[in-house]
């Protein structure tokens, strides 16, 4: 069986390879030194600082080694990252170090002194991004075209300064992609059956186990959680459901039960994937279809993952549709910015009980994730709905439990930094959302849950 984790680093080091082979050494070292991820400043003096970032290329998930060296010993500096959104915002991070007795730094093993974040994070220049002063309020990092990476620059300055300071002097600096889609991935429109959606397949001929995968009530179409799950060795449906164009009726009203079977059976009936081999991942509201699916709608999924959402909807009709969510917010709490906390409204007690799931009968593994620092979702409450129904039938084994102090509402996938809040809404007015999450312990919630999900995923769709 194929499996790209395995070699999703070798092959951007032979596409690498060959760039370098094509170079000729003594007319375009400069161009030879991009290719594998190194700038050099000269000197006539000494050999000059050298900043590497190694691998120069990888997954959104994969950890990179950042190195500095040829430095003086005990020396101060900095190592700052930036990049720009798709959107055109710059974000930025960074942090400060003193060099070694062979003057060098290894972030992997060093103590950042100050800065966005301290301590050993080897991969803190990415989870600790955040908008550069002045930027727009609201602001969150999520990524729209797949097919593209994200290009983070990351520099090497003298001493222990700031992005926001204007005289810094650059010693060295390198350049970086970080993608969700590994080579030879396979993006596929999906616009059939009233189906909205992009189907993500691994290089391969398969069948392939696979995810449906489902996201929450800020509505549109996401695929990188789906590019990434390909690019470890699954195929992945992501669905449109609620606030996009090609979907019928108003923007925020979802779908019925019948559009998730059909987005199931689609699935299932795919060449390329493995029909009993199929599981349903659901973040925030994307937690109610995930159980709908495997307790009303009539499916068998093998496996269930369900982060920071309800048992059941305050919004729900006969069908399975939910109405407008802004009819009804008397739930809704505001802080003194005027930021929404939505986390009153799933709390069991005021979901209408005809809207909860009957969750004693999944007949698979569930796994739930909380971030006990959820603003808006009582993620902590409703896992333990789950799991007393799950133990009242005799079911505990089949869950597992997932719980990180200090971590918000947006747990994705790692190495991603974390939204406190953001804009949730421009139109009739602007209302901002309160996620919540602290960047450290929501970092490395990110990085477990991560690891945890393809664990699970492995254990209940591969073997």
């Amino acid at each position: 069986m194929f499996r790209a984790h395995m070699s999703v680093t070798r092959i951007w080091q032979l596409i690498e390879k060959r760039m370098m082979s094509c170079i000729s050494v003594h007319g375009k070292l400069p161009g030879l030194q991009r290719a594998v991820g190194e700038v050099r400043r000269k000197s006539s003096f000494r050999q000059s600082p050298l900043l590497t970032a190694t691998p120069v290329r990888a997954l959104i998930d994969e950890q990179i080694s950042i190195k500095g060296c040829f430095l003086s010993q005990n020396y101060p500096v900095t190592v700052c990252a930036q990049m720009h959104s798709e959107e055109g915002d710059l974000w930025e991070a960074f942090a400060h170090y003193t060099t070694n007795a062979s003057g060098s730094i290894n972030l992997t093993s060093d103590h950042s002194v100050g800065g966005s974040y301290v301590g050993c994070e080897p991969m803190g220049l990415f989870w600790a991004l955040e908008p550069a002063l002045g930027s727009r309020e609201g602001l969150r990092l999520r990524k729209r075209n797949v097919e593209t990476p994200y290009i983070v620059n990351i520099s090497l300055l003298e001493g222990h300064t700031s992005p926001s300071e204007g005289q810094r002097t650059e010693l060295a600096a390198v350049t970086t992609e970080r993608w969700y889609m590994a080579p030879g991935v396979r993006r596929i429109e999906i616009r059939q059956n009233k189906i909205v959606g992009t189907l993500f397949l691994p290089p391969g001929p398969g069948p392939f186990p696979a995810m449906l995968d489902l996201w929450g009530m800020g509505g549109g179409l996401l695929e990188y959680r789906s590019a990434l799950f390909a690019s470890r060795g699954f195929a992945s449906l992501s669905v449109a459901y609620m606030g996009h164009k090609d979907l019928p009726g108003p923007p925020h009203m979802s779908v019925g039960d019948s559009y998730f079977k059909s987005a199931f059976q689609l699935l299932q009936d795919h060449c390329q994937v493995d029909a009993d081999r199929i599981g349903v991942i659901g973040l925030s509201y994307g937690v109610f279809p995930t159980l709908r699916i495997a307790t009303t709608i009539g499916f068998k999924p093998s496996c269930l993952i369900c982060i920071n959402g309800a048992v059941g909807s305050p919004l729900l009709d006969e069908d399975g549709k939910s109405k407008m969510f802004e009819s009804d917010q008397k739930h809704w709490e505001f802080d003194d910015r005027g930021y929404a906390s939505f986390r009153n409204v799933s709390l069991p007690d005021n979901l209408p009980p005809e809207s909860k799931q009957k969750v004693e009968n999944i007949t698979c593994p569930l796994m739930y994730i909380v971030g006990e620092d959820d603003l808006c979702a009582a993620s902590t409450e409703n896992a333990d709905v789950i799991e007393e129904a799950l133990r009242s039938a005799g079911k505990s084994h089949q869950f597992t439990r997932l719980s990180y102090p200090g971590a918000g509402h947006l747990i994705e996938p790692p190495y991603t930094p974390c939204a406190r809040a953001s804009l949730w809404r421009a139109k009739p007015e602007k209302l901002f959302t309160l996620w919540g999450g602290h960047p450290a312990p929501h970092a490395a919630a990110q990085e477990d849950a991560w690891k945890r999900i393809l664990e699970f995923m492995e254990t209940h769709l591969r073997r």
